[in-house]
């Protein structure tokens, strides 16, 4: 009896580690009522110290957007217009109500986007590349949030274990810091939006669009945060 009990409350320990998910329908009610068409993706804020991570993320984000059934403006283009404005940085932008988004560009929704994290590790014999990424997207007729979801995605740049003893060590070491110091971070980020972005309620241009209620792909703990803490970091 003892020894079943124990195994209950491990059980029970266990199950409460693995992340909750929930259902789109669930996690993003408003977005179903208020879907939109076109999205216009402002320039990422970028608040680590990798002075090309906005630059590298824009590139991924319009064919990211279109995969999940939106049209997307341009983001590279809108980039370059709002710099010729005098918009350096999209934090300029966030007390601008999001109706004027649609009222310049006549964009559905705008999409809010933070680089937290845009990093590499390196110790000895291991490295992993790091990108996290808080995506935001707004309403432009109600300004209210649609979607919104925090992520992380770590990859492993370790070398080979080439055997060897000692010798073998060192030529894994080595092979490690070159790979590390050589990393893409492009196809980190497109692997991010991807996963990130199969959470969205999929949009007119999809073949599932308005048949994805009750899909259970969202992770609770990833979509529920205060978004203006998140732009603020």
């Amino acid at each position: 009896m003892r020894h079943l009990i124990a195994l209950v409350l491990v059980a029970g320990v266990l199950s409460g580690c693995v992340p909750k998910k929930i259902t789109k329908a669930e996690a993003f009610p408003n977005m179903y009522q208020n879907m939109p068409v076109t999205v216009l993706v402002l320039p990422p804020i970028n608040n680590t110290t990798a002075a090309d991570a906005s630059d590298c993320l824009t590139t991924t984000l319009t064919p990211a957007l279109g995969a999940v059934g939106f049209y997307s403006y341009p983001a590279m283009a809108i980039s370059d217009i709002l710099k010729s404005e005098g918009i350096s940085s999209s934090e300029m932008l966030l007390n601008v109500p999001p109706s004027k988004f649609k009222q310049y560009f006549g964009a559905d929704g705008v999409m809010y986007i933070t680089i937290d994290q845009w990093d590499t590790s390196y110790y000895v014999i291991g490295g992993h590349v790091t990108v996290g990424i808080t995506y935001v997207l707004k309403s432009t007729t109600s300004g209210e949030t649609l979607w919104q979801y925090r992520n992380v995605l770590q990859v492993s740049t370790a070398g080979q274990n080439s055997g060897g003893g000692i010798a073998g060590l060192i030529v894994q070491a080595v092979a490690t810091a070159v790979k590390t110091a050589m990393q893409d971070y492009v196809p980190v980020a497109n692997q991010l939006n991807f996963i990130s972005l199969n959470t969205v309620p999929f949009g007119k241009y999809h073949p599932e669009h308005g048949k994805d209620q009750g899909a259970l792909v969202v992770f609770e703990k990833n979509a529920k945060f205060d978004e203006k803490a998140a732009a603020k970091k």
